[in-house]
């Protein structure tokens, strides 16, 4: 049964996103910015409305509360990367509008990638590490100034269920050279959607949203270290049973502000 409705979610995947990519980059013709952002996030809640009638797969949100509430705020999001689900998820739960940095190459996947490459996202080249940093900084300070939040992973690629990945500074260097906080946020996602795999199975993905943390007089490893204590504290609360064997956490040093 997991099997067949994978595959019909996958269908549905393919059949919206095609029409989708086409209706996008038509429309970008004389729509940019955030209003072609939100018909981009309609797909996204197909996608995530798909995966909960035909896999099975609910959210469970905490914590929206921590979010800043002034229209005009920004704030950098490092959240945990363990499945697509939560790419395809965050936007549609945000009430800003979301700027992911992601690798270029992205932008050259038929209709899903063409559609991105009309927002206003931020997309680098890896192999070009220093000119990268400064694009995301250069291009996240003028998105943040409208409103738009900046959205990373600060693990840089999906990691399998109970495991922790490295997580890079990249995102608290940019809330700390821009001044906006830094919102961790724990995801459940690989119970039900395992990193790499076709086949889904119903569940629940829990979606924690920690506090606002500050970022101004703060160092960006040092900062990091805080958002990584709390992300992989609040994963092992979720979801126990997958570090059950795991070793406990070792204490996030905090220096003086």
């Amino acid at each position: 049964m997991a099997l067949i409705r994978s595959v019909l979610h996958a269908l549905w995947m393919l059949v919206t996103v095609v029409p989708w990519g086409i209706i996008m980059c038509v429309s970008s013709l004389w729509k940019r910015g955030i209003p072609l952002y939100w018909m981009a996030v309609q797909w996204l809640s197909w996608a995530i409305g798909g995966a909960r009638v035909l896999l099975g797969i609910q959210t469970r949100v905490t914590g929206m509360e921590n979010l800043p509430a002034d229209k005009l705020a920004g704030a950098v999001l490092l959240v945990k990367h363990q499945s697509t689900f939560e790419t395809f998820l965050m936007p549609t739960l945000m009430p800003h509008p979301l700027a992911f940095v992601f690798k270029k190459e992205l932008i050259y996947v038929p209709f899903f990638g063409w559609a991105m490459a009309r927002l206003d996202m931020i997309h680098i080249d890896r192999s070009q590490r220093a000119q990268a940093f400064n694009k995301v900084v250069n291009q996240g300070r003028k998105l943040l100034a409208q409103g738009i939040w900046i959205i990373m992973f600060p693990e840089g690629t999906r990691i399998p269920r109970g495991q922790r990945g490295t997580y890079k500074s990249g995102g608290t260097r940019l809330a700390c050279e821009t001044g906006v906080p830094v919102i961790p946020v724990a995801v459940t996602s690989a119970k039900v959607w395992p990193r790499k795999a076709f086949i889904k199975r119903p569940g629940v993905v829990d979606v924690s949203i920690g506090p606002a943390i500050p970022s101004v007089g703060r160092r960006p490893d040092e900062l990091m270290r805080e958002v990584e204590a709390w992300i992989e504290s609040e994963m092992r609360r979720l979801d126990p049973e997958a570090y059950r064997d795991s070793l406990p956490l070792p204490q996030a040093p905090r220096e003086a502000r």
